[in-house]
């Protein structure tokens, strides 16, 4: 799972305290007669078009983040690629459509129906009469069965992932004939559609060898309308070929590559006709935007043209005033330079124009995570101010309204908008309230302008501080002062400096953190006189004044990754920073590394504040409860958090999650999932904010692929569109297109 991404549905998914009356959930919406659930906020934008329409052949060359250690998804190490691949060549009895809801998959299911609840519950399930693996031989229960053999949890030998509802199956056996495959649970399993989606062959499940090593490079047997002809680690590509074998309706495509491309290669990639397909970020879907328009004569100077345009003033202002002859070959050279660069940024642009920007909305939301295993966020009060102090509209109109994409704030943690199980369940934590937020911090002890102690320094520490003070003053921008002031203070409270003003960095960091999420308080300087006795309190008047407690200030250290994507993250975290500013918390924003982000902070809880995605799927009863549980004490006497990174669960909620996974009625375990939901809030350990923006460079004759929403790609249907279909013209980039090769 990437930062700010999702991993595939099949590597998915301390303790707070609720006091007596601070928990209100409010009547859920499903009461009425307007189904709470809604409409999606964005469909699908995939250039859909009639298969008739598209030409036969071609290959279609699409970005993936990477070339997947395995092609087992249920294997700790699969990753977006791995799920991507197994959509494509083996069967999932059940797949997602535009709502995000399961339908079954009619190419592989004629039906599926739970016949019995009583004693025990079981589901036949009735296979399509063509469905057969590549080798000839029927799907059927033998398949099922190895399955289920591998991923019950039973057989430690398996290196699975994951054993979600598996563990509750019985056992699995052929029905009335070769096309009926029986399932029997142990306990009731609401979420029985998610079971056996993918489906491997018994080659792979049938033996911990096979599962373990046999399907990590290759898979000999699949039942898709491709299969996996080679992972090539060399050229960092996945290719998959057309199945001769399949029987529903023949790919379009010949071939599908999945070239492993980082995100700030694809605009180059794309320029230079390696790509056709590929999600980018918004600085890309802008320049593929303005590539796309009309090209006026008097068009303004952009990007690296403007830099030249700049550099051939500075070259001749440099020649007027008199600079001596080095300076001017260094002009030169850097001129020559920037005239390359404006030169390739422009035959960039040519390229993109063959390229269009699909958009919709991912199915996964981006959260702020709010650590309550220890330090002030293991205060619920505290957890809760800073909820109350967010404004969630603000942000997701930070994100989404530049794209043009719907800018709602996301109302739940186990559901999306259209989906089934959603309901805005934000009300049982409260509207955004400064005042509430900055009353609920005074309830736990923390004062706004409280006193601040000094920490003692040693002699050393002394000399090394006196040191930096005269450095600092020379550049203060990152080291926790204002621009205009130095770090040299002694840490006493400064009159007058609570004027709603960011006196951390420009960026949202707070002055200080001592690495538990509280920390001394540095101020900035301030004119003569206006120094106050150590220990004095802050005047009434100032709301926005910092908050302490016990000598000190209320500081959250907030990390973010580094790297390529990660702006929007910035932009997020830094407009956090300032709404909890204005209620006295200050935070102290640290940027670490992208591949050390979730192994060496989120999952060890080396955080107090944290954004990252989750995805939402049509099974949150049996995905989200490994999030959302209360961590549990091991033998060892470490905690057992599962996914749940912010360690921030409760009994009630673990309770409304079995009660939903074993009730089958739909519409009582859609009550359930809201009301889990509700309390999911009210504890306030992860704030939703957003569902992210799915960005996508598409070339434009590339018809049915794109920005797929919550729906499952059908990928025999994607394909370029032949000439005749494209207009007269044809379409811009067809002839560097894949559709005919």
């Amino acid at each position: 799972m990437s930062h700010d991404g999702i991993g595939p549905r099949a590597v998915l998914r301390s303790v707070a305290f609720l006091t007596a009356g601070m928990l209100t959930v409010p009547a859920l919406a499903g009461c009425g007669s307007e189904d709470p659930a809604g409409e999606p906020l964005a469909g699908a934008d995939v250039a859909g078009a009639d298969r008739s329409d598209i030409a036969d052949g071609g290959t279609l060359r699409w970005a993936v983040d990477t070339v997947p250690d395995t092609l087992n998804t249920f294997q700790a190490d699969a990753d977006t690629t791995t799920a991507r691949i197994a959509e494509a060549v083996l069967p999932s009895m059940y797949r997602s459509d535009g709502r995000g809801r399961a339908v079954r998959n009619a190419d592989y299911l004629a039906s599926a129906d739970v016949v019995d609840t009583e004693p025990k519950q079981v589901v036949v399930y009735r296979l399509a009469q063509q469905a057969v693996w590549s080798d000839g031989r029927e799907i059927g229960a033998a398949d099922f069965a190895a399955q289920w053999r591998a991923l019950s949890g039973k057989d430690t030998a398996y290196w699975t992932a994951r054993n979600a509802g598996y563990d509750r199956i019985e056992k699995v056996e052929r029905g009335k004939n070769d096309l009926e495959v029986k399932v029997t649970f142990s306990r009731p399993y609401a979420d029985w559609k998610s079971l056996f989606s993918p489906l491997y062959p018994k080659e792979v499940m049938g033996t911990p060898d096979s599962f373990n090593d046999g399907a990590r490079k290759k898979l000999k047997v699949t039942a898709g309308p491709f299969t996996v002809d080679k992972v090539d680690t060399k050229e960092d590509e996945v290719v998959l070929a057309r199945n001769p074998r399949w029987w529903g309706r023949t790919a379009k495509l010949r071939k599908i590559v999945l070239r492993a491309v980082p995100h700030d290669k694809r605009v180059s990639a794309l320029s230079d006709g390696t790509l056709d397909l590929a999600e980018i970020d918004p600085e890309a879907a802008r320049r593929i935007t303005v590539a796309a328009l009309p090209q006026e004569g008097n068009t303004p100077l952009m990007g690296p043209e403007a830099d030249r345009s700049a550099a051939d003033a500075l070259h001749s202002w440099a020649v007027a005033n008199g600079s001596d002859e080095d300076a001017a070959d260094e002009e030169i050279s850097a001129r020559e330079k920037l005239r390359k660069k404006a030169e390739k940024y422009a035959r960039q642009q040519k390229a993109l124009g063959g390229f269009e920007v699909r958009k919709s909305l991912e199915p996964a939301y981006t959260q702020l995570a709010l650590n309550g295993a220890e330090g002030p966020l293991s205060d619920e009060r505290v957890r809760r101010a800073v909820a109350r102090a967010l404004d969630r509209e603000d942000l997701a109109g930070a994100v989404l309204k530049p794209l043009g994409l719907p800018a709602e704030p996301v109302g739940s943690h186990l559901a999306l908008s259209g989906q089934a199980a959603y309901a805005d369940g934000s009300g049982a934590l409260g509207k955004p309230d400064a005042k509430e937020a900055r009353a609920l911090l005074s309830d736990a002890g923390w004062v706004p302008g409280g006193p601040v102690k000094e920490e003692k320094k040693d002699e050393d520490e002394e000399a090394a501080g006196s040191e930096a003070d005269k450095e600092g003053k020379e550049d203060t921008k990152g080291s926790g002062g204002s621009e205009d002031s130095g770090d040299g203070d002694d840490g006493t409270y400064i009159v007058g400096e609570d004027d709603g003003k960011n006196h951390g960095t420009g960026d949202g960091k707070a002055p200080h953190d001592s690495g538990t999420g509280t920390g001394q308080l540095k101020q900035g300087g301030a004119p003569a006189g206006a120094y106050a006795p150590k220990g004095t309190a802050a005047p009434a008047r100032a709301d926005t004044a910092p908050v302490a407690k016990d000598g000190k200030a209320l500081v959250l250290r907030f990390v973010l990754p580094s790297g390529p994507g990660s702006k929007t993250l910035e932009t997020v975290a830094g407009r956090i920073a300032t709404m909890l500013e204005r209620i006295g918390i200050r935070t102290d924003i640290s940027k670490v590394d992208n591949d050390s982000y979730f192994k060496d902070h989120i999952a060890s809880g080396d955080f107090d504040l944290a954004l990252y995605s989750w995805p939402a799927t049509a099974f949150p009863a049996t995905d989200a409860r490994p999030v959302y549980s209360k961590p549990v004490a091991a033998a060892d006497g470490s905690l057992n958090v599962e996914q749940n990174w912010t360690r921030v669960g409760t009994d009630q909620v673990d309770q409304l999650f079995d009660q939903a996974i074993a009730t089958l009625d739909d519409s009582e375990r859609r009550d359930l999932i809201r009301k889990a939901d509700s309390r999911i809030w009210a504890a306030a350990g992860s704030i939703p904010l957003y569902q992210r923006p799915q960005l996508v460079a598409a070339r434009e004759n590339l018809a049915n692929a794109g920005a797929f929403g919550f729906a499952t790609p059908v990928y025999e249907d994607m394909g370029f569109l032949k000439k005749s279909a494209q207009g007269p013209e044809g379409s811009p980039g067809a002839k560097d297109s894949g559709s005919g090769s």
